[in-house]
């Protein structure tokens, strides 16, 4: 499954440009299908979990490819709207084209998602969500069964800020007839991406970066070219890295208030940091300090950078205490952290950690996405070899993570 060998120990320097956002471009690529010209999304990345989704489009009929580093998509081959077993399995994005689909064909089988094993992630909202839109919904042992010949508008609160259930519910009611209200969304920038990616298409929102959004539906979408935001988990895990590695980084390409919470959390540990523009530039302390985090919904820390600070904490001078409130199992790289020497004790959704002066070389396992980013992370401080083995689980979310780190400085090689 591929493994990363690492030689820590070096500092990092230079400048990168981050990806678009992957958790844009994966909705955006659900909702192409609510139009019937061609659709372009700009500097797709060219990770693991969007070959995932072209997969899955492929199989129901669309023709995409990309062409250099843009992703085109034609949804008017689009013919099915059932989504197979195998390949929704592979990732936790899949659950977009159910809101997709039921507005394309008025109905749609969806196998369950699958993606990273960091909790139960139960779909309820999802599905409450469409049946006050007068979906009929039955649930099987491996799917969804929708049947949405009696779509209407709706008002609808949901009970907790689900950044799914949210793009979902966006992408079934913008061509509904009639006036869409929802309650305590998400606020997340990617939500607000979407929303001005659909507007690009013709779409009629309102309210997005607030807890209520306004849709009123349009008869039918166009389609676009859209250039989504740049990814702020991939620039927040470089500035963790260096953070830890010590070094100075320019980061391009990136809106620093979309990572603020850890922007002040990584000045509170001693690190520079100034921006301009799209471009953040991080200069890494002498020392560092401990600090304490609660994961939560935007604007509060991201659940998807939580890993990659804990193994800050693990290298800050004193007690740190992470609370992860998002996700009941986001702690899974825990035991491969204390295999460098970290010390981390686990109380159900709380970490304390008591600061190590640096890890020592070892062999470590990903078991999803943000943890494996977080043990390479481990890995550049520990002075010696490493090797983090499973990094498939890495590259659904990160293109060219290697590469991009070799290109600052980084001692890493991916052997397949």
């Amino acid at each position: 499954m591929g493994k990363y060998v690492i030689n820590g120990g070096r500092k990092l320097s230079g400048k990168i440009t981050v990806q678009s956002a992957k958790n844009s471009v994966m909705p955006m690529m659900a909702g192409s299908l609510l139009t019937d010209d061609p659709v372009v999304i700009k500097k797709c990345p060219k990770i693991a979990d969007v070959f995932s989704m072209l997969n899955i489009l492929k199989s129901l009929g669309t023709v995409a490819f990309f062409e250099n580093d843009d992703l085109v998509i034609m949804p008017k081959y689009t013919k099915s709207n059932k989504t197979e077993k195998n390949q929704a399995k592979a990732l936790r994005s899949s659950i977009f084209l159910m809101g997709a689909l039921v507005s394309r064909f008025k109905k749609a089988e969806i196998s369950l998602p699958g993606g990273c094993d960091i909790g139960e992630r139960p779909i309820d909202i999802h599905v409450d969500l469409l049946k006050s839109m007068g979906c009929e919904i039955s649930q099987t042992t491996d799917g969804i069964n929708c049947v949405g010949n009696k779509l209407k508008c709706c008002e609808f609160r949901l009970p907790f800020a689900s950044v799914g259930a949210t793009e979902n519910a966006i992408l079934a009611a913008v061509k509904l007839n009639g006036t869409t209200v929802l309650k305590n969304v998400a606020r997340e920038p990617e939500i607000i991406d979407l929303v001005c990616f659909l507007r690009s298409m013709g779409a009629k929102i309102y309210g997005e970066g607030t807890k209520t959004i306004q849709i009123e539906g349009v008869k039918k979408l166009r389609g676009t070219e859209y250039q989504p935001i740049g990814d702020r988990v991939e620039a927040g895990t470089f500035l963790t890295a260096v953070a830890i590695s010590g070094g100075e980084l320019e980061i391009k390409g990136i809106n620093s208030e979309n990572i603020s919470s850890l922007i002040h959390k990584l000045c509170e540990n001693s690190c520079k940091i100034t921006v301009k523009n799209d471009i953040i530039y991080i200069k890494s302390g002498k020392t560092r300090k401990p600090f304490s985090l609660v994961t939560g919904p935007y604007p509060l820390f991201a659940t998807d950078l939580q890993a990659q600070a804990m193994t800050l904490a693990c290298l800050s001078e004193g007690q740190s205490v992470i609370r992860e409130n998002v996700f009941e199992n986001r702690f899974r790289h825990v035991e491969e952290l204390k295999k460098f020497g970290a010390d981390i004790k686990v109380y159900g959704r709380a970490a304390v950690i008591n600061g190590v002066k640096e890890f020592i070389p070892a062999n470590v396992y990903a078991k999803d996405l943000r943890g494996g980013a977080s043990l390479v992370l481990g890995a550049l401080n520990a002075k010696g070899s490493s090797t983090v083995f499973d990094v498939y689980h890495i590259e659904r979310g990160y293109a060219d993570f290697d590469l991009k780190l070799r290109s600052i400085g980084a001692d890493i090689t991916k052997i397949n």
